[in-house]
């Protein structure tokens, strides 16, 4: 098996093999309930109630999504393979859709009979065993979910991408949804998300009246990957403050990215374009997570290298080829970690009439009393 590359060039043909998304559970949270309106293309505006298929929708995002729409009177399917952590969903009325983004079939006919769906669920992770993965969940994956759109005439898709598609490695600045993407890509991941990307805006071409979204960083109750991942790091004495620690980065509540859904999901001027998310606030990651970890008692993050760091990863990535154990670190996270990655919502504001209700102090005090 031959090592990850540094970077990801964009194949002329993706492989369409492999298994596996992303799912996990969440924790309720209110949201606030406002009537939903959606414009179907060429004919008057829809009211509420409606049928929504959300994708992931026993994942993190995916749960605190369902549970936003549940709330304001909708009739919601939840596609997943485990229901287990999302039991307060079933017995509010969400209808469980046991159905892998592989299942081609099954994914479009899911989307039968549907008004809105969102398209959450991804495999998102910085490494994996198989690139094929990436493609089969990200690629194939979304291609299935636009086809049962299509077919079933679904009024408005709706798509969760990421910023990782414009990330190069370096520090990005106040960056807005004009940036071009990078020539190569960080991670496996970031590509097959830009790959998904250009399937949906092809499918705009097509009739379907679709709405990207990048969320940042996304943390909030329910999370098991940014936060608690890192206090993992910190407990085990595994963490390093990569760089010089001056990097700022834009995180999200997770409450606010699905504000921005519920918006995209009615806003008329939403369709055929790609919007940023996050809260709006340009933190510095290592002093705040140095203050969180404070609060907790757990130890400082000592400073390593960058350049050090970088080639630790790079060996671990190619022992982890060779072993198919998942690495402590790969560059990908490493530069996630070290570099500045801030966004302008200016678009998202203007378009969506997006504003971020709870801070990122907020956010995290919410989430560290659920943990």
């Amino acid at each position: 098996m031959r090592p990850p590359p540094s970077f990801i060039a964009h194949p002329v043909f993706p492989p369409t093999l492999g298994v596996d998304h992303a799912t996990g559970g969440g924790q309720p949270r209110p949201y606030g309930q406002r009537p939903a309106l959606v414009a179907a293309p060429n004919s008057c505006c829809i009211l509420s109630p409606m049928q929504i298929l959300v994708t992931g929708g026993t994942g993190f995002l995916g749960s605190h999504l369902a549970r936003a729409l549940l709330a304001q009177g909708h009739r919601v399917g939840i596609l997943g393979r485990d229901f287990r952590g999302v039991d307060d969903l079933l017995t509010a009325g969400a209808q469980p859709v046991a159905v892998d983004l592989t299942q081609r079939q099954a994914v479009i006919a899911a989307c039968a009979e549907m008004d809105v769906v969102f398209h959450v669920a991804a495999l998102s992770a910085a490494w994996a065993r198989s690139h094929n993965a990436f493609y089969a969940a990200n690629v194939s994956g979304t291609s299935a979910v636009i086809e049962g759109c299509l077919r079933h005439h679904v009024r408005r898709l709706v798509y969760v991408s990421s910023p990782a598609v414009v990330f190069d490695g370096r520090d990005h600045q106040h960056l807005n949804e004009t940036a071009a993407y990078p020539r190569r890509f960080t991670s496996t991941y970031a590509l097959t998300k830009k790959i998904g990307e250009d399937l949906v805006n092809q499918a705009t071409h097509r009739g379907l009246a679709t709405v990207i979204l990048r969320p940042k960083a996304i943390f909030g109750p329910g999370d098991r990957a940014l936060l608690p991942r890192l206090l993992a790091a910190a407990r085990q004495g595994r963490l390093r403050q990569f760089g010089h620690g001056r990097n700022l980065v834009d995180l999200t509540y997770v409450g606010n990215v699905v504000d921005a859904l519920l918006l995209a999901m009615d806003a008329p001027n939403a369709p055929g374009h790609t919007y940023f998310i996050t809260n709006g606030e340009h933190v510095p990651l290592w002093p705040t997570i140095r203050m969180l970890l404070d609060q907790l008692g757990l130890p400082r993050p000592r400073p390593l290298a960058l350049p050090l760091a970088m080639a630790l990863a790079r060996l671990m990535e190619i022992q982890a080829a060779i072993s198919g154990r998942e690495p402590l670190l790969t560059r990908y996270s490493v530069a996630i970690l070290a570099r500045t990655q801030t966004y302008d919502i200016s678009a998202a504001q203007r378009d969506l009439g997006y504003q971020p209700r709870v801070s990122v102090v907020e956010g995290i005090t919410r989430t560290l009393h659920q943990l």
